[in-house]
């Protein structure tokens, strides 16, 4: 800025004096024309509240310099309204006299030439001596003023220093200029500040909205930044994690660092998080943050869920329901009842029982519960707790760390629950599962934890329990085979699929699409079934259910003819019929009054369809629709005398 000074001052002066007659200013006039009331000069302090914060240390600095002497300075907005003043308290008072107060205009149109308005319409330093000032009452003075800008180049202001012409320094003027000049710089590193700290928030709120955790610290493991999800994840309040160090969060933080220090990547590592509440596993990969010097001086944490690229892998091996609602075949009241209620329970968290007998179809509706259910895009597995051998259900459901037992995989082997997380697990032939088994079982629902063999950690998981069992669960803790405390912790909410005799409309239904779906898939033409034929069918009680029924039109595709299964004994329609008709529908005849127990039945009709089929067990594992090691145990478990039979073969 050129200041105004010498003989180019008149030129100015001449000027303004112009403009100051022009706008109606007297040189008698000793009062600004405009003075604003306190309401709207609060507004205005409010609105230059920086200005005046910023400027208010200064103007007191440049008064200290010249205390003892008479002068005053004042701070006005970019309009010239006086904001504050302070001097001496001699030439003070004359300016309050002259209402040279807060919320006067000090411009050229208010009040006329004044080194104020001078250097707020110049833009530059001016210094307005005696006669310059247009009105005769500012004669005795010299004015000192210099504009504040901003940033941008705009005058947000002005400062002035005014003092009784004979008092007046030959640098006055400089000092104004050096305590405007020390404003803006102030207001350009405030700027500066300012943006620095949106710069801040704009990056913490990017960190925030990313769905992993993120952690800081510096090279002694002193936590300084968190975000959110971080917090959300390890389950601690912002102030308790700022206390905390990163090696108090998981063990072989100094390992992380020294190989941080040694710029050696740190990739998707598991580590075992202590949360607030358990111990939780994450995938960490940790980052250097490098000073100019290429040093490290802060590390950044990032945590994933493992479960994530878990899931995303279960997703990949298939392990997901392909069953659902709609595939279910039937009309029945039962059956509709049934899935109603399966409908309203699929979002539920609560554990589920299916019960039932062999071939209603209980894994079908567990997974159409799961499909139909906010899982459906997560893992389901299923594990029948019959089909897998003592010895190894433990590993199957839990899972193993690496070197449990001999011939363990290397780093291990996640759990059938672990697989899981985030979806749910069908626990078939739940009732078959050891007693030991059933106690570690109780635990994972009331916890929501597992360990792995061989592991000291506890694994959170977040799965949806569903189990089935063709036995009366109830019965089976009556004998103490079946834990009463997982009964009720599993029978929350209980599901029992009708046998298929219990819904013979729907035989009919099954048939048909049986008939369709296995023609096509053997590539052989549908078998026509007669309304008696169709009658005798609808009347049969299908032990086996849904899945015998299914055997029984594999066979007639096969065959290519409904009557051989009817002539050839497979299938004994007429004397079940005689059985109902002689009034033993529910008992048949080779099962006594005191017989009755859903076990007996079984075993005898085993026993009869063994028998029927000559002893040949693949005939009568599909006569039954059952897996033939299944009828190998069911043989052995009911101590059936292949003896009895002409043969027991494959």
């Amino acid at each position: 800025m050129n200041a105004i000074t010498g003989d180019v001052k008149k030129e100015y002066i001449i000027s303004s004096h112009e403009r100051s007659k022009k706008n109606g200013i007297k040189r008698s006039q000793r009062v600004s024309n405009r003075i604003i009331c306190d309401g709207e000069l609060q507004e205005r302090l409010l609105k230059n509240k920086d200005l005046i914060i910023i400027s208010e240390p200064l103007i007191n600095q440049l008064y200290s310099i010249l205390k003892g002497e008479s002068f005053f300075a004042i701070l006005t907005d970019s309009e010239g309204c006086i904001l504050s003043v302070i001097g001496h308290e001699e030439i003070l008072s004359e300016a309050f006299d002259l209402k040279m107060i807060p919320g006067a205009f000090m411009d050229e149109a208010n009040i006329g030439t004044n080194a104020m308005s001078l250097a707020l319409y110049e833009k530059r330093p001016v210094q307005v001596t005696g006669e310059e000032h247009y009105i005769t009452a500012y004669h005795r003075w010299t004015c000192s003023a210099s504009p504040i800008l901003n940033n941008k180049g705009e005058i947000i202001g002005s400062l002035d220093l005014t003092g009784y012409t004979e008092s007046v320094h030959p640098h006055t003027l400089g000092m104004v200029v050096a305590a405007t000049k020390a404003i803006e710089k102030i207001f350009e590193i405030e700027e500066f500040s300012s943006q620095l700290m949106i710069s801040k928030k704009y990056i913490e709120t990017i960190i925030d909205s990313i769905p992993m955790g993120i952690i800081t610290s510096d090279l002694d493991g002193n936590i300084k930044g968190i975000n959110r999800h971080a917090l959300k994840m390890f389950g601690y309040s912002y102030d308790e994690m700022k206390k905390m160090m990163v090696s108090e969060l998981f063990k072989g933080w100094q390992a992380l660092r020294d190989s941080i220090n040694s710029k050696k990547p740190f990739i998707d590592e598991e580590v075992f998080i202590n949360a607030k509440t358990n111990k939780l596993q994450f995938n960490l990969s940790a980052h250097s943050v490098l000073d100019n010097n290429e040093e490290v001086t802060d590390i950044i944490y990032v945590f994933n869920e493992v479960k994530k690229p878990r899931r995303l892998a279960n997703k990949i091996m298939g392990r997901q329901a392909i069953y659902t609602f709609d595939k279910i075949i039937g009309n029945s009241e039962k059956l509709l009842s049934v899935i109603e209620f399966a409908k309203k329970v699929a979002d539920s968290k609560s554990t589920i029982l299916i019960t039932g007998e062999s071939g209603t179809g209980k894994e079908v509706l567990a997974q159409s519960i799961h499909n139909y259910g906010n899982r459906r895009e997560e893992a389901f597995v299923a594990i029948n707790c019959g089909a897998i051998p003592r010895n190894l259900i433990e590993s199957e459901l839990f899972g193993y760390e690496e070197g449990a037992f001999t011939g363990a995989k290397r780093n291990g082997h996640p759990g059938k629950f672990e697989i899981a997380d985030g979806g749910t697990i069908f626990l078939d032939e739940i009732a078959e599962m050891p007693l030991d088994m059933q106690t570690r079982l109780l635990r994972v629902i009331e916890e929501g934890t597992v360990s792995r063999i061989g592991g000291m950690n506890e694994i959170v998981v977040d799965v949806r329990i569903i189990a089935a069992s063709n036995k009366d669960l109830q019965n089976e803790v009556l004998k103490g085979n079946f834990r009463k405390d997982l009964f009720y912790r599993l029978n929350v909410l209980p599901i029992k699929l009708p046998p298929l005799r219990e819904r013979r409309e729907d035989i009919p239904l099954l048939i048909d699409y049986f008939m369709k779906r296995l023609s096509k898939k053997l590539n052989k033409k549908a078998v026509y079934i007669t309304d008696e034929q169709m009658t005798a069918l609808k009347n049969y009680d299908w032990l086996g259910n849904v899945r015998e029924l299914e055997n029984f039109v594999e066979l007639i595709i096969n065959t290519e003819s409904a009557f051989i299964p009817f002539e050839s004994g497979s299938y004994n329609f007429k004397e079940q019929e005689s059985m109902k008709s002689s009034g033993n529908d529910d008992k048949y005849d080779y099962v006594s009054q005191e017989e009755i127990t859903l076990e007996c039945v079984e075993m005898k009709h085993i026993t009869r369809v063994l028998s029927m089929c000559s002893g040949n067990i693949t005939l009568a594992a599909k006569m039954l629709g059952i897996g033939r090691n299944t009828l190998y145990r069911k043989i052995k478990k009911y101590r059936i005398n292949c003896a009895d039979l002409e043969r027991c073969t494959d």
